[in-house]
C-alpha cells in the first residue's frame, strides 16, 4: 500500500466520524455557507496578482515537518499582500499537519480565494469546504473515477464553488475532464512515491481543452520556471514548499515575486 492508498483509507474514517459529530444540517448553518465564493478565474487572471497560488502546509509524508512554527493567518496575509492569486491551505491532518481551523483563519484574514487542499472523496467534504469559507476545492484524479468526479464538481458549483482537478498523467486527464471544472492542474508531484518532474506539465499543457485555466502544481522553486510554464500557456502556479521552508514564508514570497516581476 503506497501513500495516496494510506492517506485514502484514513480519510474514509475521518469523515465517517466528521459526519457523526456534524450533520449536514448543522454545516448548512455555518457562518460561510451562505456566502458568495470569489471567482478563481477573476483573481487568475488579474494582471495586478501573480498567478501563484501561495500554499500553506506544515509537514507532508516526504518530508516531514516543513514549518510548524508560523501562523496561518501571518503566512497567508503575507501571501496575499506579495500578490498571490489565490491561498492553498492544507486540511489534512494525520498526514499534512492541518486542521479545518485553518481554512476558517486563512478566511477571516484575507479577501481572496482559498482553495481547501484536501483528499476530497465525499460530497459532505464539499458541504463542509463552503461551510469553511472555502473558494475552490480540489478533486484528485488518481483517486476518484470519472463519475465520482462528474459528481463533486456539480455539487461544487451548485454551491457557487471553484472547482479545480487534478492529474499526473494523460490517462488520467482524459477519463476526468468534465463540464464542471474551473481549472486543471498537473501535479508534478507523483502521490504513490513523492518524486516530484517538473517536465509532466509541459508534457501535459497542450492536451488540456482551453476552457479551462492551466494550473502547474508543485516543484516549482525558481522564478525562471515560472516564466517558461507562461510561455507555454499556463495560468497559474501552486507553490508551497519553496516558501514554507524558510523561517518567514512571507519574506520568501515578497523576494520571489520581486524577482519575477524583474526584467
Amino acid at each position: 500500500m503506497n501513500i495516496l492508498d494510506r492517506i485514502v483509507l484514513r480519510k474514509k474514517e475521518e469523515v465517517a466520524l466528521a459526519k457523526q459529530a456534524v450533520s449536514v444540517k448543522e454545516l448548512e448553518t455555518g457562518l460561510h455557507f451562505n456566502r458568495n465564493p470569489y471567482s478563481f478565474k477573476e483573481f487568475l487572471l488579474d494582471e495586478q496578482r501573480t498567478g501563484i497560488i501561495a500554499e500553506f502546509k506544515r509537514r507532508s509524508p516526504s518530508k516531514g515537518i516543513i514549518n510548524d512554527q508560523v501562523s496561518v493567518r501571518d503566512v497567508t496575509t503575507a501571501y496575499a499582500a506579495a500578490g498571490a492569486s489565490a491561498l492553498s491551505v492544507l486540511t489534512d491532518t494525520d498526514f499534512f499537519g492541518g486542521h479545518t481551523r485553518d481554512l476558517l483563519e486563512a478566511r477571516a484574514a484575507n479577501q481572496i480565494p482559498v482553495l481547501r487542499k484536501d483528499f476530497m472523496i465525499d460530497e459532505y467534504q464539499i458541504l463542509e469546504a463552503k461551510a469553511l469559507g472555502a473558494d475552490i476545492i480540489l478533486l484528485i484524479a488518481a483517486i476518484l473515477t470519472p463519475a465520482e468526479i462528474k459528481q463533486l464538481a456539480a455539487v461544487s458549483k451548485s454551491l457557487g464553488l471553484n472547482v479545480l482537478l487534478e492529474v499526473h498523467n494523460q490517462e488520467e486527464l482524459e477519463r476526468s475532464i468534465c463540464n464542471d471544472l474551473d481549472a486543471i492542474g498537473v501535479n508534478n508531484r507523483n502521490l504513490a512515491d513523492f518524486t516530484v518532474n517538473i517536465q509532466t506539465s509541459f508534457d501535459l499543457v497542450d492536451q488540456i481543452p482551453s476552457e479551462f485555466m492551466k494550473i502547474s502544481e508543485s516543484a516549482i522553486s525558481d522564478t525562471d520556471t515560472i516564466k517558461q510554464l507562461k510561455q507555454v500557456g499556463f495560468n497559474g502556479f501552486l507553490i508551497g514548499e519553496n516558501f514554507m521552508k524558510t523561517p518567514d514564508p512571507g519574506q520568501a514570497i515578497s523576494a520571489f515575486v520581486s524577482e519575477l516581476k524583474s526584467v
